[in-house]
């Protein structure tokens, strides 16, 4: 730029030194009294400057218009429409010793360098947010996923404090406090869950413990978690206060728990039902053996009585195989149309004897029509006998028990009435359980406890019916079962003759 400058001043006074050159010869030659080669001198020599000072000028500014062009490429090397390697290629070069075009090249270059890494960098800013968003979505779903779970679920830092917890824990087991991460011992109400976590956080190797919590709520209802915590292994040598260190996942056992817990009163009740008449066949025939007794009715009494227990094991025995068979979905069962009335007829027959000798008055209140059920007789039999015994042998003497059958909308209903001792609304929910027996009232008459439910399984699990109980204490019970009606033309008036459609158990309305 220095020589440039040095060359448009010289270029300056030589266009001035032309000038004066040509001027003087002019004036000579008008004057005339200098000889014509004085002024033919001194016009080309102001005619050679001339040309120098234009060579001169032209070549600035060719120079001028190489340093624009060459700003114009440079300017067009930070655009984002055009390339930088198409931009450097068609870079003006100038002199070929200059000093500036050198220098304004070098720094085109490093442009062009810089503005490919700008490029490179942004694309991978580009798959840098590609991938943001999709761990984004990926832990939203995991997150979703993980709070609609059932079961509770917590994570622990290093420190012991609480990160992260789903609806479920949050409902049964943390206060909720207004703190980010509080610690886990300060929010966590189950204190055996809390020992547990403090144990697997101060583990220094990763692991996983399976314990049994029993937690009671501050509403005083018992839960039963079987408590998975595993102790994840260190994400890098400084522990990071978000960073996960235990995750603990507490599964609700309650259900096995109330199981294990009927398994086992259900093989005491058993041990008990069995124990009672086997001491007493023991005890009679050990009486019996060793001649104790001489008297011939004497004996007999004593084998009536063990002929009584031994039917009382037997009748135990039968009931415990039917429940199992039923349950199983093994027994067989042989269903045919059959008349209800009919049945309950039958039933009635049995049960008049044991009636008669306790003077209650057993009624029959049965339907006029006829309603045709699709059922396995001997089964609805027993049902119907072990309702109308149950009743008879509740009710005190004097007392009355009435049999109803009627149509309900599509169903054939029966039900035992009677004005016995009634049962308490506990006893009306677990009266339908395996051995169970009203305390107050095992005086009255023995049992195994197994009627019932036996009676409830053959209604609702062989027939698809229901049987229910209403009940007050001290006023008598009531006892209802309906079972669906076999299909038949509804628009004929009930009571009709049965069709051929009759083969097939009706849908319930």
């Amino acid at each position: 730029m220095r020589r440039t400058s040095s060359e448009k001043i010289l270029a300056f006074g030589m266009m001035v030194l032309s000038a004066v050159s040509l001027l003087l010869g002019a004036g000579a030659a008008w004057r005339g009294f200098t000889p014509w080669i004085v002024w033919l001198v001194g016009g080309c020599l102001g005619g050679m400057c001339g040309l120098a000072a234009g060579w001169l000028l032209w070549r600035n500014f060719c120079q001028d218009q190489a340093a624009l062009r060459s700003l114009n490429y440079l300017a067009e090397l930070t655009t984002e429409g055009s390339s930088g390697q198409e931009a450097l290629a068609r870079f003006p070069s100038g002199p070929h010793k200059d000093a500036f075009f050198a220098a304004l090249r070098k720094v085109a270059e490093a442009v062009s360098r810089l503005r490919e890494r700008c490029q490179e960098a942004d694309h991978l800013r580009t798959r840098q947010e590609v991938r943001l968003r999709r761990m984004q979505s990926e832990y939203q779903q995991m997150n979703t996923i993980l709070s609609g779970l059932a079961d509770p679920m917590l994570a622990l830092n290093e420190y012991g404090e609480l990160v992260w917890v789903n609806p479920s824990a949050e409902v049964l087991l943390v206060r909720r406090e207004k703190q980010d991460r509080p610690p886990a011992a300060e929010v966590i109400e189950c204190p055996k869950l809390v020992e547990l976590l403090q144990t697997m956080t101060q583990r220094k190797t990763t692991g996983t413990r399976c314990e049994d919590i029993e937690w009671t709520d501050p509403a005083g209802k018992t839960h039963y978690y079987r408590a998975v915590v595993t102790k994840l292994g260190a994400g890098s040598e400084h522990p990071d206060s978000t960073a996960l260190s235990v995750v603990a996942v507490l599964r609700d056992i309650g259900d096995q728990k109330a199981l294990q817990k009927r398994h086992a009163e259900f093989v005491s009740s058993v041990s008990h039902e069995m124990k009672t008449p086997l001491a007493g066949i023991k005890a009679y025939v050990e009486l019996l053996a060793d001649g104790e007794v001489d008297d011939p009715e004497t004996q007999q009494e004593f084998f009536r009585t063990i002929a009584g227990q031994v039917e009382r094991l037997q009748r135990l025995v039968e009931n415990l195989l039917n429940l199992a068979r039923i349950e199983a979905g093994v027994v067989q069962v042989r269903k045919q149309a059959q008349s209800l009335n009919e049945i309950l007829e039958e039933a009635l027959r049995v049960t008049q004897p044991a009636a008669e000798g306790k003077q209650i008055r057993l009624e029959a209140d049965l339907s006029p029509l006829y309603l045709n059920v699709y059922v396995d007789r001997d089964m609805l039999l027993q049902t119907a006998i072990n309702l109308l015994s149950n009743a008879v042998k509740y009710t005190p003497s004097g007392g009355q028990v009435v049999l109803r059958s009627r149509l309900e909308d599509r169903y054939a209903q029966f039900e035992v009435e009677d004005t016995g001792v009634g049962l308490s609304e506990e006893d009306c929910r677990r009266v339908f359980e395996k051995f169970y027996r009203v305390q107050k009232d095992a005086n009255m008459a023995s049992g195994t406890g197994l009627g019932l439910p036996l009676a409830k399984h053959i209604v609702e699990d062989v027939h698809g019916g229901s049987l229910t109980v209403q009940s007050k204490l001290g006023e008598g019970s009531v006892f209802r079962v309906r079972l669906p009606l076999l299909a038949r033309h509804w628009d004929n008036e009930a009571g009709g003759s049965a069709t051929d459609s009759d083969l097939a158990p009706a849908a319930s309305s």
